[in-house]
């Protein structure tokens, strides 16, 4: 398998923290979604850039993910693991027991699926395993846990369909009979993909949304992607950056529903005509060198 940057991917270094490269996914997410972006290619980027976070958002992926590349592996080299892995059982990480059960785009490379096991079970969950039985991770589309349906999966050779409850939390084992290794049973514990809109909080889900500085100032009402759809938001005049607006049931599913939380993120536009230029021209005369002080 040809070894991938996954840092080199976000635009991070490998020093980045948590935040930075969430921060870095969410940009790039939008910018190469499908659904959004006109740009050739855009849906292999939109692809990599979701393998790239699955992998660096996990502590233990990366950590394994980084003790691969501190090898001195670049971008195109053919990665050949060592005699008995990558530090398994020498105080490392081994990289059997990470099971990558999918991304919020899917398509994973062969690169990923090497690292990572995906399509072939792994320890998964932490305690006593019963004999014959496989455990694994699953990871399930917000789109799925919210309406409920079914993933593809491939296991030894077979592709299986996975029924998924609707409102499934992280945690929660699906038991697939005799789907296992030896006949025992396949074990998937589910955990939540990644996803370039929303982040979960229990059954709530949060929603980072630009909005221009005029917007903010004097209000508005602007579509917001949910996970039922778009819906219209009236966002109140003299918003600042960082104000959470509430949509009162339309989280993830459950005896009581959760919310979405609308976290509004104050943009400036980059002027690209005489026009708009002129239109900041006339705020900066509006407003003076004080406004910080208003």
């Amino acid at each position: 398998m040809q070894f991938k940057d996954y840092y080199q991917t976000l635009g991070v270094e490998a020093s980045a923290g948590e935040a930075e490269i969430k921060t870095a996914y969410r940009r790039l997410a939008r910018k190469y979604h499908p659904d959004v972006s006109k740009e050739a290619g855009a849906e292999d980027k939109f692809k990599a850039v979701n393998e790239a976070y699955e992998a660096l958002r996990d502590p233990d992926k990366r950590a394994a993910y980084d003790q691969l590349r501190a090898r001195g592996y670049r971008p195109g080299d053919e990665v050949q693991p060592p005699p008995g892995g990558f530090g398994g059982g020498h105080g490392g990480v081994d990289f059997e027991e990470i099971f990558a059960g999918g991304g919020a785009a899917g398509g994973f490379s062969d690169f990923f699926e090497g690292l990572f096991g995906r399509g072939r079970p792994g320890a998964g969950p932490r305690g006593p395993m019963p004999r014959g039985d496989t455990r694994a991770k699953l990871a399930v589309a917000l789109e799925t846990v919210h309406d409920g349906g079914s993933v593809r999966i491939t296991v030894n050779g077979k592709t299986l369909d996975v029924r998924v409850p609707k409102g499934i939390r992280p945690g929660q084992v699906i038991r697939l009979a005799k789907q296992g290794s030896g006949q025992g049973d396949l074990l998937l514990e589910i955990e939540y993909a990644a996803h370039p809109n929303f982040e979960v909080e229990g059954r709530n889900v949060i929603h980072v949304l630009p909005i221009a500085p005029w917007e903010a100032a004097l209000g508005a009402t602007v579509s917001v992607p949910t996970l039922a759809g778009p819906v219209e938001l009236k966002v109140p005049p003299n918003s600042e950056a960082g104000r959470k607006l509430r949509l009162r049931g339309r989280g993830l599913p459950g005896t009581t529903p959760g919310d979405q939380i609308v976290e509004l993120e104050v943009l400036a536009p980059r002027p690209h005509t005489g026009a708009q230029a002129q239109a900041y021209e006339g705020l900066r005369e509006a407003f003076g060198s004080d406004w910080r002080r208003a």
